[in-house]
């Protein structure tokens, strides 16, 4: 029986709930720590937004899923770059974070499954 638990594959979280789960340490001591790791010489930590998202970014990522249909959201895992700028241009945010948002969330179902 518990090699049966050990062995079975993990239900994919959806995109909303790898959302909400990214934003546990928006804007966090936490996540400010995070942040100040991946800052580059000219500030930036784009790749923290994986960990830690700011309000800003964690609302623009929120404004995307929201307007995504129910057959993107089903599929976000093998959005395609075109579906992607699609999707942050009509939401009217930054589609490198967008793109960003969705690589990890695709990285988080391969690694669960």
């Amino acid at each position: 029986m518990e090699r049966e638990n050990r062995t079975a594959i993990k239900q994919k979280i959806s995109i909303e709930q790898y959302l909400r789960k990214l934003a546990r340490f928006a804007d966090s001591e936490y996540g400010n720590m995070i942040r100040d790791q991946f800052k580059d010489i000219e500030g930036h930590s784009e790749l923290a937004m994986l960990a830690a998202p700011s309000a800003e970014e964690l609302e623009q990522l929120k404004k995307a899923v929201a307007i995504m249909t129910p057959d993107e959201r089903q599929a976000a895992d093998s959005l395609t770059d075109e579906q992607i700028q699609r999707i942050a241009a009509d939401a009217q945010i930054d589609p490198a974070n967008f793109a960003i948002f969705i690589n990890g969330y695709t990285l988080h179902c391969k690694r669960v499954s």
